[in-house]
C-alpha cells in the first residue's frame, strides 16, 4: 500500500534559519561532543555495506458498487545502500537512493485510465576524507559530490498548477486531455562538488561544511525556461558554500530514522536564502518481510520556485536485504 502527497508552502527567510539552527542545536545535545574512537585494528580497510530493497502496492477494482469507488493499481519500487571503507586516516564512504513507482486510475465512467509517475529519484552521493592529529581529528578535510536526477519523464496534468510562464507558449491553464512536459532524466539533473570539513560527534551523525559548485543541468531546451537555465547552455554554474548534515540513527531493533539536509548558499545570490533540501525517512520494521516507511522531502530553490516543495510517501510494503 502506497500513499502520496506533493505540496508547495510559503517560505520566508525566517523559518529558514530557524530550521537549521533548531536542527545543528538538536544534534549537537544529543550527541556527544567528542573525537571519534580509534577505529579497531581489525576493521582496518574493510568495507561496511548495507544495501536493502523494497517493494509495496495497492489495487482497487469496483462493480456495480453503489457507494463509490474507482478503479486503481499503484506500484513502488525503491532500493537504497551505503557502502564504507575506514582506513588508518583515510574514510570514504559511498550512498546511493534509487526510487521509481506508476499510478494507473480510472478518471471517467468510460473507463479511460492513464499511468501516471508517482516517485521517480536517483540520487548518488560519495565523500572522500582525511582522519589526521590534532585539529584534523576533530574537524576531517573532505571532498564530496552529489548527483540527484529522475528516470523517466513527468508531466503537469489538467488541474495542476503549471509551472511554465504565462508568457510562454505552454503556459496559462492546462486544457483536459492535454499534459506539460515538466521533468526527465537529466532535465534536470543537480550536481554539487564540494572541498572542507566534516565534524563526526557520533558514528551516526556527520557535519560538513564546505566551498561548494553546484551545477543545475537540463538537456532538454523547451524545459529550462522551468529551471531558472539559459537556453543557449546546458546548464546553470553557481559558485558558494554547502553545509551539509547526514543522520542514520537506529532508535531501537525495529525503528531507523534516517535524515539528510544539504544547503547550498550562492555567492552570486547573497541576498536570496539557500537551496534546501532535506530528505527524511522513518523505517518501521514488522517483521523479516514486511516494512513501513514513511518519507517527507522539503526542496527549496528560488530560481525554480518561491516556495518550498514537499513531498510525503507512506508506504508499506515487503522489504529484503540485497548485501
Amino acid at each position: 500500500m502506497t500513499g502520496s502527497h506533493p505540496a508547495q508552502l510559503r517560505f520566508s527567510h525566517l523559518p529558514v534559519v530557524a530550521l537549521l539552527v533548531g536542527l545543528i542545536a538538536l544534534l549537537v545535545s544529543v550527541a556527544p561532543v567528542q573525537a571519534q574512537e580509534d577505529t579497531s585494528s581489525d576493521s582496518l580497510g574493510v568495507w561496511t555495506t548495507d544495501l536493502s530493497g523494497k517493494l509495496s502496492g495497492s489495487q482497487a477494482a469496483y462493480s456495480n458498487w453503489q457507494e463509490g469507488g474507482v478503479n486503481s493499481l499503484a506500484f513502488t519500487t525503491s532500493l537504497d545502500g551505503t557502502f564504507e571503507r575506514r582506513g588508518r586516516h583515510w574514510i570514504q564512504r559511498h550512498q546511493a537512493r534509487f526510487g521509481f513507482g506508476i499510478l494507473r486510475q480510472d478518471f471517467d465512467q468510460d473507463d479511460k485510465s492513464e499511468v501516471r509517475k508517482a516517485d521517480d529519484l536517483i540520487r548518488l552521493e560519495s565523500t572522500l576524507r582525511y582522519q589526521g592529529n590534532g585539529f584534523f581529528r576533530i574537524f576531517n578535510p573532505t571532498i564530496a559530490g552529489n548527483v540527484r536526477t529522475q528516470f523517466a519523464k513527468g508531466f503537469a496534468f489538467a488541474g495542476q498548477d503549471n509551472p511554465y510562464p504565462d508568457s510562454n507558449p505552454l503556459g496559462g491553464e492546462i486544457p483536459d486531455g492535454e499534459r506539460r512536459l515538466v521533468s526527465k532524466f537529466l532535465a534536470p539533473a543537480f550536481i554539487t562538488e564540494s572541498i572542507g570539513l566534516t565534524y563526526e560527534p557520533a558514528t551516526w551523525v556527520q557535519m560538513r561544511f564546505a566551498f561548494a559548485s553546484k551545477q543545475t543541468v537540463v538537456v532538454e531546451d523547451q524545459l529550462k525556461v522551468l529551471y531558472d537555465v539559459d537556453i543557449d547552455k546546458a546548464a546553470r554554474v553557481e559558485a558558494g558554500a554547502e553545509y551539509a548534515v547526514d543522520v542514520n540513527r537506529k532508535l531501537s531493533d525495529d525503528i531507523r530514522y534516517k535524515s539528510n539536509l544539504n544547503t547550498f548558499f550562492s555567492f552570486n545570490q547573497t541576498e536570496d536564502p539557500p537551496d534546501v533540501l532535506w530528505g527524511n525517512v522513518l523505517q518501521l520494521k514488522v517483521n523479516d518481510y514486511i516494512s513501513t516507511e514513511l518519507e517527507v522531502t522539503l526542496l527549496f530553490d528560488k530560481n525554480v520556485d518561491d516556495r518550498v516543495q514537499l513531498k510525503e510517501v507512506l508506504s508499506v510494503g515487503v522489504s529484503f536485504n540485497v548485501l
